[in-house]
C-alpha cells in the first residue's frame, strides 16, 4: 500500500476510521499487552477491551490481534499525522 507518486506509505482507510479509543487499544495490542493488561491500563472492563478489539478487527478487515498489530506497525503514523487523524 504505497502512494507511488510521492513514495510515502499510505495509511489504510480502516486506521483512519478508528475512534481514538480504538486506536489506543490497537496501539496497546501492538505493544503486546493482553486484554487484562489493557483493561487495567485504560481503567475499563475486559469486556470493553474485547468490544473495542472487535471493532478494530472489523474496521481493519483482519481476523485477529496479530494481523491488527502487524497492520498498525507497518503503517505507524508520525505524531503530526496522528494529530491530523485524531481531529474529530
Amino acid at each position: 500500500m504505497h502512494n507511488h507518486a510521492s513514495g510515502e506509505a499510505s495509511v489504510p482507510l480502516g486506521i483512519v476510521a478508528l475512534s481514538p479509543r480504538e486506536r489506543q487499544v490497537l496501539a496497546l495490542t501492538a505493544d503486546g499487552m493482553t486484554n487484562d493488561e489493557m483493561a487495567l491500563h485504560l481503567s475499563v472492563s475486559v469486556h470493553a477491551v474485547k468490544f473495542h478489539l472487535a471493532a478494530v478487527y472489523r474496521k481493519l478487515h483482519v481476523a485477529n490481534r496479530t494481523e491488527a498489530a502487524i497492520l498498525y506497525l507497518r503503517h505507524q503514523l508520525d505524531p503530526a499525522q496522528q494529530r491530523s487523524i485524531n481531529k474529530e
